[in-house]
């Protein structure tokens, strides 16, 4: 009934969108020290606060929770869906090629910059979505909330903050993931470990090694420092490794060490298997090295074996497991710092339907304990399943179809989103099939053509639900 005034409208507003989405990108919302009233640092209050800006400008009701999240209501009828993004981002590297992460650039009918894909466009989409709603005075019988956020990339504190305080819509769609929608989200076992040695550094031996930032993202650089080892002997190891793994490894000396600077690929630690672990390619690297006996390369091959390069799944830890609907268990070994005195890491392990502590959490702290290696005893977070038969999922399909063209169907993610524990939240939107936007790596894009079609669909799909469920 509304299409071509919808449609008609988003396309008038390209331009606008455009703008506002360049506006949030140039703002660093990477995760900082927090402060008063900046609980997540001074960048995801400063998005947070434009983001309310653009939402008042639009007409929406809003509030601020404290720089923790701020939402826009479209009226103020009973509520029936919540619409949830983030606007914080994942930490940036200096290799982008198009442009630089916080200077957003368009060309070739893309928006580069960070977040332009996660999870700003998005936001934005949805925020044009309801102002289309709004401006072209399409009646509801129920209400819409926007949710924008400030934490999703280091844990989702920002959510258990406002739903302290706040009830759940009875339905809730994160634009954080693919379309045409996610019904299914795997759960995560975030492995902490530590262990401490007291024989010191051996000769030849690693001094140190250190890598990654962020326990969700696959590690594109890798550095460590050997002691008294032939240069040409390291250099031979590398270049034998870099063909079995594709990640580059530049030698160096500095203060009578070698060290070694390793790249790789990054990639969401949700599918490890698209990026190039310049982490676990280093210890397969250290592991060919004729290192001294010590406790801290004892660890180091240890790990080696544990989490391997060509291991993405878990077989090696023991605890392979694949289901039909929601797929198989990944690993991703992504963050580690070690020193001849004590090392500590952290993998990701994402979790298919049928995994549970005592099958999944047990074996791999065991393997770790006959290693010399504690992980932390931390739970689980369980797999998240909506019915893809549900009137709900229905309704964004058919919306998703109406405007793409495309059939939809239910899938299953690795990739845990800010409705996980919403009882009946589904991902939706806003990449298309087959495209790979870069999201959590260098040169960042959002296809503008999408941003458009997102906005008309999520218009299409907040009209039905607010009009037709119960």
């Amino acid at each position: 009934m509304y299409r071509e005034k919808i449609g008609a409208y988003i396309d008038g507003k390209k331009d606008e969108m455009l703008a506002d989405l360049e506006m949030l990108v140039r703002i660093d919302s990477t995760k900082g020290p927090a402060s008063e009233g900046k609980p997540f640092g001074e960048g995801p209050a400063r998005v947070l606060q434009a983001a309310e800006s653009l939402m008042k400008k639009y007409g929406l009701i809003t509030r601020n929770y404290e720089n923790y999240v701020v939402t826009g209501d479209l009226g103020e009828k009973e509520k029936e869906l919540d619409i949830l993004a983030h606007l914080d981002v994942v930490p940036v590297t200096q290799d982008w090629t198009v442009t630089q992460p916080f200077e957003p650039k368009i060309t070739d009918g893309r928006i580069y910059g960070r977040g332009t894909s996660d999870d700003k466009g998005p936001a934005v989409a949805a925020l044009y979505a309801l102002r289309a709603i709004r401006e072209l005075g399409i009646p509801l019988k129920k209400s819409v909330r926007l949710i924008l956020g400030s934490d999703e990339e280091c844990g989702s504190s920002d959510l258990s903050y406002y739903y302290g305080r706040e009830q759940e819509a009875p339905y809730s769609f994160t634009p954080d993931s693919d379309f045409p929608v996610i019904n299914i989200e795997k759960g995560r076992m975030e492995g902490k470990f530590s262990a401490e040695f007291t024989d010191g550094l051996k000769s030849p031996g690693i001094v140190r090694l250190k890598s990654g930032d962020k326990i969700n993202v696959v590690p594109q650089r890798a550095y460590f420092e050997v002691q008294g080892l032939a240069r040409e002997a390291l250099e031979e190891a590398a270049a034998r490794v870099s063909g079995e793994t594709g990640v580059s490894f530049a030698v160096s000396e500095k203060d009578g060490l070698l060290c070694v600077e390793a790249r790789g690929q990054a990639a969401h630690a949700s599918t490890p298997q698209e990026g190039k672990n310049a982490l676990t390619a280093s210890l397969r690297l250290i592991s060919a090295l004729p290192l001294a006996s010590s406790q801290g390369s004892e660890a180091l091959r240890a790990l080696a074996n544990l989490l391997p390069w060509d291991d993405t799944c878990g077989k090696t830890l023991g605890i392979f497991r694949e289901e039909e609907q929601s797929g198989a268990v990944t690993v991703c070994f992504s963050m580690m710092d070690f020193s001849a005195a004590a090392m500590q890491g952290a993998f990701d392990a994402r979790l298919p339907i049928g995994c549970t502590e005592e099958n999944t959490k047990e074996p791999v702290r065991a393997a770790f304990a006959a290693r010399g290696i504690a992980m932390e005893d931390e739970p689980m977070t369980r797999p998240h399943c909506v019915p893809g038969d549900s009137r709900f999922v229905q309704i964004l399909l058919d919306s998703f179809e109406r405007w793409s063209g495309i059939r939809g169907e239910a899938l299953s993610t690795g990739g845990g989103t800010y409705v996980h524990e919403l009882e009946r939240g589904v991902a939706f939107g806003c990449v298309m099939p087959g495209t790979d936007t870069h999201m959590h790596g260098d040169d960042e894009f959002m296809e503008i053509d999408t941003l458009l079609m997102s906005a008309k669909i999520f218009a299409d799909a907040v009209i039905r639900i607010c009009t037709e469920l119960d």
